[in-house]
Formats: structure tokens, sequence, C-alpha cells
């Protein structure tokens, strides 16, 4: 399911499926797109940040074009102990393996991955992170 920003609209809560992860898209020639996902993020419980959140920074293939200062972005990861992945949209070969990892994320943070915990993904993408 696709929204814009948050919070997401209380009148359909009922039919709203459970929500397993969050990807916070920023696409890095729109500073807009920074704010609206900086904005949104104050309507996630702070529950979800361990290990169910991720930043996915598209169009970092036209570095020429940024808009978006990319020490915010991994000042967001840090601060809120969630994962940034980069993703060029326009390729199809980086987004596939960007939608097959995503999915692969997806399945650990919905429990169909057995002994691996979202809490636990979380830490390991981190740690590969900082090497």
């Amino acid at each position: 399911h696709l929204t814009t920003s948050l919070p997401l609209p209380s009148e359909r809560d009922h039919l709203r499926p459970r929500i397993d992860m969050i990807v916070f898209m920023i696409d890095i020639k729109s500073k807009c797109s920074l704010k609206n996902v900086e904005a949104s993020l104050s309507y996630v419980d702070a529950s979800f940040f361990l290990g169910k959140v991720c930043f996915l920074v598209t169009g970092v293939g036209r570095v020429n074009y940024c808009s978006v200062d990319m020490n915010a972005i991994w000042k967001l990861g840090e601060a809120y102990c969630s994962p940034v992945l980069f993703c060029e949209l326009e390729l199809e070969g980086v987004r596939v393996a960007t939608a097959q990892r995503l999915l692969r994320m997806l399945q650990i943070c919905a429990g169909h991955v057995p002994g691996v915990s979202a809490l636990s993904f979380g830490t390991l993408m981190r740690r590969s992170a900082d090497d």
C-alpha cells in the first residue's frame, strides 16, 4: 500500500491490513520529498523504528541534480536507527535488485523468516553500513 504522507486517514482503519514495514522514499532531486518524510516521521510509533522502517533514496544516479543534502539523509538513518538504501529507479537491474531486497526485508519484518527478527535484522544492517 502506498501513501504520500502520514498520518493515514482514520476513516478506513477497520479495512486496513496490518502494517509490517514502512519504507520512506526520498527523491534526491526534491527537497520537498525530504521535508515530507521528516514531517511524516512523527506519526510512526517508536516501536516501529526497531527494525521495521527503512529509508529508500531514489535518483542517486543523478548526483549533479541533487537537491537534498546526503548528510541529512544519513542523520535520519542514524537518528531513527533505520537502514538507508540507495536506488536508481531508471535502471531496471538496480530497480529489480532493490525490489527483491525490500521484499526480503518485508518477509523478515512480517515474521516469515524463521530465526530472524526485524530487530536483529536491523542490527545487522547497521553493522554492515558501519564497515
